[in-house]
């Protein structure tokens, strides 16, 4: 049995040079509890302007500064349950200029939150498969591959 022990043996744990995914980027300067004041407030104004038909603005206003890094987890998931809504009360129509309204890093940012709602589908999540599928389709059309390589590349997790 002993001469299995050695798989067991964290090796990270021993080595002085490991390279921590904080060490990759700077934390979110607001902090957890900044941050989650911050989406809370966010989300309340996005349910106002759903209410109002401002989807544009909504999305204006739930994609501009994103909560990310460690110790933020209730912020991003109040974020993404805000933009989730924002995506199923969309009208496929209105998706292409919507999107063409967004700037390079409002688009990055949305297609970072398509692809974490595409990992929550399965999980008790109130959106469908083909409401993210249409919005990814679109967005790749307005913003090219590049934005799919840009959220790929990018070590902060929203």
């Amino acid at each position: 049995m002993s001469e299995y022990a050695f798989r067991k043996i964290n090796i990270d744990a021993l080595e002085e040079d490991v390279l921590l995914p904080s060490d990759l980027y700077d934390p979110d300067p607001r902090g957890p509890d900044g941050a989650l004041s911050d989406a809370q407030a966010k989300s309340t104004e996005v349910r106002n302007l759903i209410s109002r038909g401002d989807i544009p603005g909504a999305l204006n206003a739930i994609l501009s500064d994103p909560p990310y890094g460690d110790g933020v987890d209730e912020a991003k998931n109040l974020t993404t349950n805000a933009l989730l809504l924002i995506l199923n009360s969309t009208r496929a129509s209105e998706i292409p200029g919507i999107l063409k309204s967004l700037g390079q890093e409002q688009q990055d940012h949305l297609m970072a939150y398509i692809y974490k709602g595409m990992a929550a589908i399965g999980q008790g999540s109130d959106v469908t498969g083909s409401v993210l599928l249409n919005w990814h389709s679109q967005l790749t059309e307005v913003a090219g591959v590049g934005c799919i390589v840009r959220v790929m590349a990018d070590r902060r997790t929203l």
